[in-house]
């Protein structure tokens, strides 16, 4: 098959190259969101790396073209060879160092370009055409002088359909494993900072009610149901009423003073150090592998979790961590690098292990540590100017509102299913991923077909639209 299919020069495929060539045009707060080389990454657009440049001077700059739907982003420098689909939710502009191609209609697909650039054997050609010894770039001529082989336009649709159905899943797996997360804190929120079981009750007590009828205000506040609803849900489903119940039992009716402000009657003002200690145990190195090593590096920013790590410590033994191990980058904090381990290994000095002082409880501690408002502390107690480290004393005096253990373990065992689902998530993400970049190069050689290589993702996952 593949020795029928003609190798071709990129730019015999091209219809045009939108590039800009102008001075980084002064950054606005809103306005037009603006795509650069740190935009750009494993085959996605991050829109946490998106600035923006009001409308007037969008209207004065000038790019060759205007990118498009369909249209494949790669970039030219720092680092060079990312590439995504451009987005099409609304206007972007483009700076330097990335340009948006568009393949030639009925030439080629433009999902099939998208994983031709993303293949090994275009990537292997980047690479040797690198220029600059202090920041690697390539030249537009090297972009359009890739060579691949170019199957017939049906096969070319099939293998970009096939590829993007597994990325679909993947990323699907992405966004339902944040809203989960979102979940989680929003009810920490509500239940640890807001306080609105409390509240509620407080308002129902206050409007002459009975302790009933606060404890149904406050069921109503946690559950977000209305009082028919939880009629309802006491006929139809008795024993998740009862948990709810009991639940909202475990909240007072009122609130005292605390060096914190108003708290719950009843809890303590307290600090880090009250629900949660160090991890101080060691393993060898020669226990760990790359899948079971953390480091700063492979922790991402934004409370995004972990990826694999690129090289194992040169340390005989490391600090260990065990699942439920709440693991966090000590270095420049602002970064909120952040972790609920689900397995145990091994961790860099420079990233701390959090464990909770009563059992049951990590995922309180977890969300507990989760929020902007520790890291901001981590910030400024922290010490270093260039390279900021969080100060491991001053850590633990963080303060914070003590609830009652019971409490703790209730809200625990309310979201563990949730990040039992999203470890799931994980693990079938990973495994797609594996098997797309196995099956990727075979499929560009037309080693492999694509209906062969559906059956191969029979078992893992199936994506949809495959």
């Amino acid at each position: 098959m593949s020795a029928e299919w003609p190798e071709v020069k990129l730019r015999d495929v091209l219809e045009t190259i939108i590039d800009y060539r102008g001075k980084t045009p002064p950054k606005s707060k809103t306005g037009i969101p603006v795509l650069t080389a740190a935009s750009v990454k494993d085959g996605r657009v991050l829109r946490d790396k998106v600035s923006y440049i009001s409308k007037e001077t969008y209207d004065l700059v000038t790019t060759r073209g205007l990118p498009q739907k369909g249209d494949v982003l790669i970039t030219t420098e720092a680092p060079v060879g990312e590439v995504a689909p451009m987005p099409h939710d609304r206007i972007y502009h483009i700076t330097r160092r990335i340009m948006a191609l568009r393949g030639a209609r009925n030439k080629i697909d433009s999902r099939f370009l998208l994983y031709v650039l993303l293949g090994r054997h275009c990537q292997c050609q980047l690479q040797r055409a690198y220029r600059g010894s202090t920041v690697p770039r390539v030249l537009k001529t090297d972009i359009t002088g890739l060579n691949f082989k170019l199957p017939p336009l049906v096969e070319q649709e099939a293998i970009g359909r096939f590829l993007t159905s597994v990325d679909e899943k993947i990323h699907l797996n992405h966004q339902t494993n944040q809203t989960l997360e979102q979940i989680a804190q929003a009810i920490f929120r509500s239940w640890f900072v807001d306080f609105q079981p409390v509240k509620a009750k407080i308002a129902s007590l206050q409007a002459g009610g009975s302790e009933e009828d606060a404890l149904l205000a406050a069921m109503q506040a946690i559950s977000g149901k209305d009082e028919p609803e939880l009629t309802r849900l006491q006929a139809e489903q008795p024993e998740q009423y009862a948990e709810l119940r009991a639940t909202t039992e475990l909240f007072p009716s009122a609130m005292q003073d605390s060096e914190l402000g108003e708290i719950p009657e009843g809890w303590t003002y307290g600090s880090l150090s009250d629900v949660a200690n160090f991890s101080n145990n060691r393993v060898s190195k020669d226990e760990l592998t790359l899948e079971t090593y953390i480091s700063t590096e492979n922790m991402l920013e934004n409370r995004r979790g972990v990826c694999l790590d690129s090289s194992l410590p040169s340390s005989a033994s490391v600090p260990s961590f065990e699942p439920g191990e709440i693991l966090i980058s000590n270095i420049r904090p602002y970064f909120k690098k952040i972790w609920l381990a689900n397995i145990s290994g091994g961790r860099s000095p420079d990233v701390l292990g959090f464990t909770p002082r009563h059992n049951g409880t990590n995922e309180y501690l977890f969300n507990l540590l989760y929020q902007d408002r520790f890291f901001e502390y981590m910030m400024l107690t922290s010490k270093g100017a260039k390279m900021p480290r969080g100060d491991k004393k001053a850590i633990m005096q963080f303060a914070t509102a003590v609830p009652s253990i019971d409490l703790m373990k209730h809200f625990s065992g309310h979201v563990r299913s949730s990040y039992m689902l999203a470890i799931s998530h994980n693990r079938e993400s990973e495994s797609l991923a594996s098997l797309r970049d196995s099956l990727l190069p075979k499929l560009l050689s037309g080693e492999l077909s694509v209906s062969i290589a559906k059956d191969q993702l029979t078992g893992v996952a199936e994506p949809a639209h495959v």
